[in-house]
């Protein structure tokens, strides 16, 4: 549980950096370990989720050593994995687990994976169904639905799926699996996702095609050991990007934080929002681009937030609900039914947590409307176990009269265990 009060002259100022991007964190590992020769991680997340990946793999017979933010991995291919004696725990992360059914797709041994209890409510079929078509033997609750999930990798043949979500997660263990199958595997998604799976493939040395929303691969070819960067990630970012935004008198820099083109949605919506944020000192010689993002307090218009910019911006949804609460007008957010099936149903938990403290917000099938501006006040608010909700109420935190109670705050350390101590060093 954590206490926070009202900023009332000082705002946020400072520059600082953000822990290194989740997203990629997971996939240097995970990539790492499939690849033969000694991979090196620099910049890795060192959060909650991150090293339940770390964990898994090391089950599976991977020599992973990792340091804080460095972490050197021992690759024999993904022929090198061993039948784990224990269950994979993936905690608290979708990512881990839907990846990891894909790395193990075509193991010639049984596991099983599961995860706590949010990851027991998330659907698991729209990885283990594709999953199936290939080759691969699975069961679990409701049939391989939901964890836990037992899986005996098979003889895979490729396939042509057409994914009926956009998700970076579907795709990433698709490729994953396609890897290992006979023939080129092809996806195409509705949407696009996030391409980090299709760039640091190609980092360690493997053909990706890529053909708008179509993704391909051919089987049977290996990865070979790299050095990964990894940047800020820009999900961890959003939460003071905002609050630069938001809080009065606020004025603040983010140093080399992850600009990729699928992520950057929470950067289009603060400038269609009005919000004076500007992007400096671009890097992209690297597989991931970076540079530093400057924003200060604005003033915000309520806008129509929809289609193809919601993959790109679906983690932020949260803190762009409450940036919402603080502008003119109205926001409408539509075509996110994908915030259902987050760590928490993110619709009604960032709506309901939000009323709590004042703001005019409704929840609707796909979305939620927000109307602002809103006076909002301290009381009493729960994170769900979510970490983003958790985050996200902190930032509402600096905005309400009076004190903010934040019952199951802890959920942040799954992807920002710092969260908390850099909050308190910018507010001062």
């Amino acid at each position: 549980m954590k206490t926070l009060s009202r900023l009332v002259q000082t705002g946020l100022t400072g520059t600082i950096r953000v822990p290194g991007d989740k997203s990629i964190s997971h996939r240097a590992v995970m990539f790492g370990s499939i690849a033969h020769g000694k991979t090196m991680v620099d910049g890795f997340l060192p959060g909650e989720d991150c090293l339940s990946t770390i964990d898994c793999f090391r089950k599976l017979g991977v020599e992973i050593r990792q340091e804080n933010d460095h972490v050197v991995i021992n690759g024999n291919g993904i022929e090198g994995l061993r039948e784990p004696k224990d269950i994979l725990d993936v905690g608290n992360s979708g990512t881990t687990c839907r990846l990891l059914l894909g790395v193990l797709a075509n193991t010639p041994f049984h596991s099983c994976v599961i995860g706590d209890d949010s990851i027991a409510k998330r659907p698991m079929n729209r990885v283990t169904g594709p999953l199936r078509e290939m080759g691969t033997k699975i069961d679990g609750r409701d049939t391989g639905n939901y964890t836990p999930i037992s899986i005996r990798g098979g003889s895979l043949k490729a396939i042509d799926y057409v994914s009926p979500v956009g998700s970076a997660q579907v795709k990433s263990a698709v490729l994953l699996a396609g890897l290992q199958a006979d023939g080129t595997t092809t996806l195409t998604e509705p949407h696009h996702s996030r391409d980090h799976t299709e760039r640091m493939l190609r980092a360690f040395g493997c053909e990706v095609v890529v053909n708008d929303l179509t993704v391909s691969l051919k089987g049977g070819q290996s990865l070979t050991a790299t050095h990964i960067e990894v940047p800020g990630d820009i999900s961890s970012a959003a939460f003071y990007l905002v609050a630069g935004a938001i809080v009065p008198n606020s004025d603040l820099t983010i140093e080399k934080v992850g600009i990729n083109p699928t992520r950057t949605g929470i950067v289009d919506v603060l400038k269609e929002m009005g919000a004076e944020v500007t992007v400096t000192n671009q890097q992209t010689e690297t597989s991931e681009p970076f540079a530093d993002v400057h924003i200060k307090t604005s003033s915000l218009e309520g806008i129509e937030i929809s289609g193809d910019l919601i993959p790109r911006l679906i983690d932020e949804i949260p803190i762009i609900a409450l940036a919402a609460t603080q502008a003119k007008g109205t926001t409408v957010i539509k075509d996110a039914a994908e915030l259902k099936v987050k760590e928490t149903n993110r619709i009604d938990t960032v709506v309901n947590e939000l009323k709590k403290l004042g703001a005019q917000i409704e929840a609707t099938e796909d979305g939620m409307i927000i109307h602002g501006k809103a006076d909002l006040v301290g009381t009493t608010v729960d994170s769900h176990g979510d970490h983003r909700i958790g985050m996200m109420l902190a930032i509402a935190s600096c905005l309400a009269d009076g004190e903010t109670v934040i019952q199951n705050s802890e959920a942040v350390h799954v992807s920002y265990p710092a969260f908390f101590e850099q909050l308190e060093q910018l507010r001062k």
